[in-house]
This record gives C-alpha cells, structure tokens and sequence, in this order.
C-alpha cells in the first residue's frame, strides 16, 4: 500500500482546495441542486408508502414494522410487494411523529440533507477509489487525488437522474441504503491501516463495517452489494489479486430475444447516466417498446453498451498500468455491482428501468467519467477549454436538476412531464387522469383514461376508474361493459366487483348487484365500502335488518365509517325504532365526536322523542361545524316550531331558505308558521 502510483491530479486541470473547503463547496451545490424540492407534495409512491402506510402511526406497535414490507402490508401476505425496509419506515415514522401528522416538508428536507451528506462523504470515496488506499507516517490516510475527488463527487451531487431519490420521499429508502453503503465501505479501508511498524489489521472495524452494511441492507436490499464491492476492494487494492475469471462470469450473454431485451435495458440506463435530459417517473407499460426482432435498429444502443463495456473490462484485466487497471475495475465494481439486484439477472424485479436504482451505480460512472478527463487532459494542448467544457457540464446539470426537482413539487408537474418522455406508457395517461379526475375535471380525466385503455387493452385499473367516472355521470351501460371487462381480467379484483354492483344496482338488477358485491367481499374479506354498499342494495329492497347487519359489518371493520353509522341511525329513525336510533347515534358519535352529520341524525331522533333541550344543542353544535348547510337550519327550525319556541323558529326557516330556496317542505313549513304567527298577532290585537 505504500508503493507509488501515478498522480491522477497531475494531468487534470482543476480546482484544488483544501478538504474543509472542497466538502463545503460540494455540500453547498448539492444543496442548490434541489433545495426547490422543500415544500413540494406528497407524489406518486409517496401516497402509498407514506399516508396510506399504517406503520407510520403511534397506534401501530413498533415492532410489526419487522414483520411488514415498505408499504405497510405483512410479509406473508400474498399481495405483500416484499420489499424489506424497516428502517426507512422507521424514519418516515419519526417525520411524521415529530411534524404531528402529514406535512411534507419535513420528509423533504431530511431528503435533502441526506443527499448533501452523501455528496460530502463521495470526496473520501472518492479519493480511496481515485488515488489509492495509502497513509502517512502516523497512519492517517492521504488523499493523494483532492482534485479529481473532488471533480467526481460534484459530477455525482450534480446528477439530474438523482432528482427522484432526493425530490421523491420514497426515494429515502435509496439515500439511507447509500449513507450506510459508504460508511460500510470507509469503515472496511479503516480495517486496513500503516504505521511506522508496518501493515496492521482492525477486526473491529470489519465487524462495523458488516453492520454497516446489514444496515444498508435493511433501508433497501440494494445494500447487500456492499460485500461484492468490498470484496472486489479487497482483491485489488489489498490483496491484489487477479480478477480475471470473476469478470468472465459477469460477461456471460444468453442469446435469447428477452436477453436483448433486458441488455437493451442496461444500455438506457447507461444512457440516462451519460445524457439525464429525458427523465420519466415511471418507464413501464409500452415506455419502451420490445425489441422482437434482431433487425431492429435498437440493437445498435445493445452492441455499443457492450462494445464499451468489453473495451473497459479489457484494459481493466489487460494493461500494464497497474493504476489503470485499479481504478477502472473499481469503477466498473462500483456501476455493476450495486445495479445487480435490479438487472433482472437473478430474479425478475417489479420494473426495467427506474432512475432511483442508478443512484449508488452513478459511483462509478463518476469514476470513469473522472479518469477519462484525466486522460483527455493528459493529451489535450489546451487543458483550460477541457476544463470549461467539464465545469459547463456540471454547470447544465445543476440547472437541469433545479428545473427537474420542480417538476417533483406536484404530481400534475411531475405526470405531465412524462407525457412527452413516454407517449407510449399507459401508466402516465392513467396518472394524469387520476390527478385531473381528483381535480374534478372529469372531462379531461376521461380522455386520459381512454388513452391508457387504448395503449394498455388490459390495463384493469384504468378501466375501473374510467368506469367509475361514467357511472357518476349516468352513462351505466358502457361503466358495466368497463367493469365486467375489468373482473374479467383479473377476477380477484375486488374493487372493480364493487363498483360494478353499484352501476347494476343503479340499473336495478338488484340479484347480480348483491352478487358482485358479495364476490367482492370474498375477494378482500375487510371490505367496508363494500358492506356500506351492499346495506344500501338491501334497504332499497326493504330487507332493513339484512342492511343494518351490512353496515354494523361496515362499522365493525371501520369505526370511523361515518356514512354507514348515518345510514343505521336514519333507517332506525324512518322505521320507528327511536329508542334503538338513540343508542346507535350515542354510539358512533363517542367513536366519531366531531362528526357534524352524525349530530344532526341525532338531533332528530331526539327531536323525535321529545328530548328538545338535547336535541337542540347537537343542532347548535352541528351547524357551528358546518354552518352552510340548509337542512340542519331547516330541522332546528322544525324542533323550535314543535317546542314552541316561534321566532326562533322562524330566524332559522329564513336562514335555510335563504341557503336553499328551494329546500323540501322548508317552504311550506315556513308559510304554516308565518300564518300561525299572523293569527297570534290577531288574538293578541283583539
């Protein structure tokens, strides 16, 4: 380790500031890169994985997070993603513990932290990586590279194909993994350490490095890679050993049409390193095309991947110059190795291509890009124009990085920004649509939907929200031919079986609505919507007891099920059972206190039983909650006019019709109060 290699820094012309300095420039800049991220919203994945995620909340023991994947779904379960990352959800639990609900700047700004810090911690990578593993006499470690360290860790805090794991929360798990990656890797080089006495061995720091890297591993399982790049380390740095028949295995190739496949993938990803102008926050459904024949011209991105790559690998096994041969084998360690689990190689992932997986195998691109300026500048006559070009580089991803992490500030930016990256995705029409139709623009909505149908036949979520959409706007007949196609597809579809029973219900066939309502519920047995929907099937068929036993079941697997405990109280109420609607009422408001619907169904029963004083303050106190509201003025009106209390009555049968002229029996109510207040006035005049 103590043998002299070439000074990379030599031949690059390039900054060279102290280490304090040369951290705080590559800590400020990544920080400039995607500060305009703070305050954006909760996008894509976010919802899934954060305000959906059970696992977030104080009321979900800590220790179920070792048993759930990273959506909050048990292990076990068939539907489970099995994606393992206790300890990211760990933090988006402390977040969302410390800011007291979902607010998402606080997720952002951790995120952003987190990049800075690892940007920083890239300048001791890549010093080890760039200019060797060698110490001084008192055994501190020397950074014989601070200039072309320096260079790659701002190529690597200023890479736009980033933006999703800093920008996107979800994207934490991937900058935890990276944190603790590094720190595993800077902890193994601290195992190996010289002093004035020789070499000596740390089986303290090897031990913290593996729990490092098991660390790593349980923020994304990206990070059990770090065993293969500190193996990798360990032979040609340390042991320096010959690699030969490693990277032979790594450059065995089926011939198979789904292997160009997957290597034309490799090559985009490659791409989106070398170019991350066309970024998309999804690639999959018809993104990109397969390639179903070898005359395809795409065939030429497959060859020149591997032309590149076999080149590399060559001079990597093949020069004479040992430090070439070190430092580009690192480099291609560091881009393959961590890219591994996502390769489709060993196991089939959920997805070809995503941005957020080539965050720790931008590493060694940075590498490579750093030691390849190092060799243009070593033949280059005017080294400053190279350098120029090097530092407008970084300067357009800086730029390139600010405007993409606006983009990731709402999902209507980040969706329609994908519409012209991948025309082609069904998924980016579908989410476009989703977001226009959360809007209320179902109009618009519509058409999106359409689009992902027509590039997607099969696409049942499409179907099911486009269906969904035509039933609200009474077009039943082509919302059942989407949702018959949509269970046809996928039969386990639970929610599509329910929003057909609502469209047959609606075109009243009531046997194949209770039908497809009860599939549904067989398919997802804690189904409340659905037991809230098949309660209304069953009391538009006067079946009240089979309905009030669908909404309790609705209540039972959801408290906080406010429409269902309504509808308990109103049927009660409508059928005479004041006493029963009383205790029903009673019941669901001490679950749901500050439901200002459930107050008002109260109230009327009270009213109902003559219990006017209590009646009359849930009337108060609903329509201080909701005060617009026509009919809650309109009833308190009814029980003043029962109580005897007229003018009261009165004010309040203004204030309703004043809100809704047109409120049934408000009007006809107020006219037989208006001439009993007329006749009182007579008697008291006579």
């Amino acid at each position: 380790m103590a043998q002299t290699e070439p000074n990379l820094d030599h031949d690059i012309s390039w900054f060279l500031l102290p280490s304090y300095w040369a951290k705080m420039v590559v800590a400020l800049i990544s920080f400039l890169c995607f500060a305009n991220s703070y305050d954006g919203d909760f996008v894509f994945d976010d919802s899934e994985a954060i305000i959906n995620n059970k696992d977030l909340r104080a009321e979900t023991p800590l220790g179920d997070l070792w048993y759930h994947d990273f959506w909050g779904s048990k292990l076990s379960s068939n539907t489970s993603h099995k994606s393992y990352r206790p300890l990211t959800v760990l933090t988006f639990r402390i977040n969302y513990l410390l800011a007291g609900g979902f607010y998402p700047v606080g997720f952002h700004v951790i995120n952003i932290i987190l990049h800075c810090t690892i940007s920083v911690l890239m300048i001791d990578v890549f010093s080890i990586l760039l200019g060797g593993l060698q110490f001084s006499n008192k055994g501190r470690r020397l950074n014989l590279a601070p200039k072309s360290s320096l260079l790659a860790a701002l190529l690597f805090a200023v890479h736009p194909v980033h933006t999703e794991c800093v920008a996107g929360i979800v994207g934490r798990a991937d900058l935890l993994c990276a944190l603790f990656f590094l720190l595993s890797f800077l902890g193994y080089c601290k195992a190996f350490r010289e002093n004035k006495e020789g070499h000596t061995f740390s089986i303290l720091w090897v031990l913290v490095s593996v729990i490092l890297g098991a660390i790593a591993m349980l923020c994304k399982e990206q990070g059990i890679t770090i065993l293969g790049l500190n193996a990798v380390f360990d032979a040609l740095v340390i042991n320096k050993i010959n690699l030969l028949e490693l990277i032979q295995k790594l450059l065995h190739k089926d011939k198979s049409l789904e292997a160009i496949n997957y290597n034309y993938y490799y090559s985009l990803n490659a791409w989106l390193l070398l170019c991350p102008w066309w970024l998309c926050f999804d690639w999959s459904m018809g993104c990109i095309p397969l390639i179903k024949s070898v005359s395809d011209w795409r065939i030429i991105a497959l060859a020149a991947l591997w032309f590149c790559l076999i080149g590399l690998i060559c001079q990597a096994l093949c020069s004479e110059d040992s430090h070439k041969r070190r430092i580009l084998t690192l480099g291609l360690g560091f881009l393959i190795i961590p890219f591994l689990p996502a390769s489709n190689l060993f196991f089939r992932v959920g997805f070809v291509i995503a941005e957020r997986v080539i965050y720790l195998p931008s590493i060694g691109y940075c590498i490579l890009f750093t030691y390849g300026f190092s060799l243009l500048s070593k033949q280059a006559k005017k080294k400053k124009i190279l350098a120029v070009a090097v530092f407008g580089i970084l300067l357009i991803n800086v730029m390139r990085c600010a405007f993409r992490s606006s983009q990731w500030r709402s999902e209507e930016q980040l969706f329609r920004s994908a519409l012209s990256v991948c025309p082609l995705n069904a998924k980016v029409h579908y989410n476009v649509g989703k977001n226009l139709a959360d809007k209320g623009n179902q109009s618009a909505a519509i058409k999106y939907y359409r689009e992902a149908v027509r590039l997607n036949p099969k696409y049942v979520h499409a179907m099911n929200n486009l269906g969904n959409i035509l039933k609200e706007r009474n077009e039943l007949h082509e919302a059942e031919e989407l949702l018959s196609l949509a269970v046809q597809i996928q039969p386990d579809f639970a929610a599509a079986w329910m929003n057909l029973g609502i469209v047959q219900n609606s075109l009243r066939r009531f046997e194949e609505a209770e039908q497809s309502y009860w599939t549904a519920i067989k398919h997802r047995k804690k189904y409340p919507d659905c037991y809230y929907n098949l309660g209304r099937l069953y009391a538009d068929l006067n079946r009240h007891i089979d309905a009030l036993n669908a909404w309790r079941n609705a209540t039972v697997l959801k408290p906080e099920h406010s429409l269902a405990w309504n509808n308990m109280i109103i049927l009660l109420d409508n059928t005479g059972n004041l006493a029963q609607a009383e205790a029903v009422g009673r019941e669901a408001l001490e679950l749901i206190p500050n439901d200002h619907s459930l107050m008002f169904s109260l109230a009327n029963v009270l009213g109902k039983s003559q219990k006017y004083k209590e009646s009359e303050a849930l009337f108060l106190k609903a329509i201080k909650a909701n005060p617009n509201a026509a009919s809650y003025h309109g009833n308190l009106a009814v029980l003043y006019h029962r109580w005897g209390n007229l003018d009261l009555a009165k004010k309040h049968y203004e204030v309703s019709l004043k809100l809704d002229p047109t409120a049934p029996g408000t009007k006809e109510n107020y006219n037989l109060l208006r001439r009993k207040l007329e006749q009182l006035q007579k008697k008291g005049g006579a």
